[in-house]
């Protein structure tokens, strides 16, 4: 994703503004939170959603009824089962910023900051864990 690096001296419309407003609301709620981070990698089933983060289904249900009315999901069918994926990179990318971000306000080194063996140590059912650079400046980056 290579967005335009002078966008940002630009004002924006206000109906942008409005749109953007919404896809922060839409992040304003943990299970959309817990539910979006699910989606960044894979697509799932709402059973798979709910069980995933530990919601009853129907209560997923509502949640990405709404993330869909917000364009941040979008689904496939298959037989009788629906399956839900991020509506496109950009999602997954805010998403990730915005986890990321927060695990700088945690102690410690930020998780997106360790290499491959500190990950898998952290998540013993994580299998095949991409080496991530470890940047270790004074810098919060």
């Amino acid at each position: 994703m290579n967005a335009d690096k002078g966008a940002c001296s630009r004002r924006l419309p206000d109906d942008q503004v409005d749109l953007v407003v919404e896809v922060f609301r839409m992040l304003a709620d943990a299970t959309r939170v817990q539910v979006l981070w699910a989606l960044v990698s894979r697509e799932m089933s709402v059973n798979d959603l709910a069980t995933h983060v530990g919601k009853p289904a129907p209560s997923v249900s509502q949640h990405l009824a709404k993330l869909r009315m917000a364009r941040l999901v979008r689904t496939r069918r298959e037989g009788t089962t629906i399956f839900y994926s991020l509506d496109n990179d950009h999602i997954g990318q805010l998403v990730t910023d915005a986890v990321f971000n927060a695990e700088h306000a945690g102690p410690g080194v930020p998780g997106h900051h360790r290499d491959a063996a500190e990950l898998a140590s952290l998540h013993a059912d994580t299998t095949n864990v991409e080496p991530i650079p470890v940047r270790r400046t004074g810098r919060r980056s």
